[in-house]
């Protein structure tokens, strides 16, 4: 959902990218689901949004091609989940470059801690975002961690599913 005025035509790529990127939510949104977190209810839970509004984003970024519907049963109805397109996994380096930006430029808060990007295919944190900064391999969502100390965990992200 644009904030502003429709910037769709705009010869500017970054005006272009933002009328599609520049809700919070988005980036939010396609978070929980490289993280795995598909399901309506996940990713409303996990980042505290309203159902009206996660309605409207989940819209947008199936009309805009990031994410894919695709239905699973349970509770003897039909339920939609959403996975992430190749646009949608291309924001990988993107997520990666603003969280190296805001570990850099912002203050962090009491009791955070340093998110590694970590490349599971070599073992190592990667100081980059598109290609890992001790291999040289570029960071798919299927082969990267993010180290988050503040819950103590590490979350693997996924792939784009094989097309059916």
């Amino acid at each position: 959902m644009p904030l502003r005025s429709d910037w769709s035509e705009e010869l500017c790529p970054v005006r272009r990218g933002l009328d599609v990127l520049g809700d919070p939510w988005i980036m939010l949104i396609m978070r929980e689901v490289l993280h795995g977190r598909s399901r309506f209810e996940q990713i409303r839970d996990s980042i505290g949004i309203s159902d009206a509004v996660l309605s409207r984003r989940l819209r947008l970024l199936v009309e805009e091609g990031l994410l894919s519907k695709v239905d699973y049963r349970a509770d003897r109805r039909t339920h939609a989940a959403y996975v992430a397109t190749e646009a949608g996994a291309d924001l990988l380096p993107v997520m990666h470059a603003v969280s190296i930006w805001a570990e850099k430029h912002t203050a962090m808060p009491a009791g955070g801690a340093h998110m590694a990007i970590i490349h599971e295919a070599c073992g190592n944190e990667s100081t980059t975002g598109d290609a890992c900064s001790a291999c040289g391999e570029d960071l798919r969502p299927e082969d990267v961690s993010w180290d988050k100390p503040w819950k103590s965990a590490r979350e693997r992200l996924v792939g784009v599913p094989a097309v059916r």
